[in-house]
């Protein structure tokens, strides 16, 4: 099983085979509180390293999901749009939000591990 990868902007993703699986981290979720509403792309949506994928938003604030690699949204987490409790799931069970068909591999060594995030948070902390 592939391990969980991070960006700096919270976002967690799970790829299987050049299906990444993204979500967000248990930092961003806790941060973020109870949601409220979380608005999901169109499938086929084009999407860049960095650009918008999603947003949720929870009774504190709302906050986009930006996309850890380029790529084409293939699944949408349609369940998540009626159990937000869904998002506190890991992402490579049933708290993803978008799936994404990766175009370019290359991009996810750019994506931090756990400990690599781990640290990343405790600067940030």
């Amino acid at each position: 099983m592939a391990e969980l990868k991070y960006t700096k902007d919270h976002e967690c993703i799970f790829v299987d085979g050049d299906i990444a699986y993204v979500g967000i981290s248990k930092h961003a979720q806790d941060a973020l509180g109870d949601l409220v509403y979380v608005e999901l792309p169109e499938v086929g949506k084009a999407v860049e390293k960095g650009g918008d994928v999603a947003v949720v938003e929870s009774v504190k604030t709302a906050a986009e999901v930006y996309s850890p690699v380029d790529g084409e949204v293939v699944e949408i987490n349609e369940a998540m749009a009626d159990d937000y409790e869904l998002i506190a799931k890991p992402v490579n069970e049933d708290g993803w939000i978008v799936k994404v068909k990766v175009s370019d591999a290359a991009a996810l060594g750019d994506l931090m591990d756990q400990a690599a995030y781990d640290a990343y948070l405790a600067e940030i902390d």
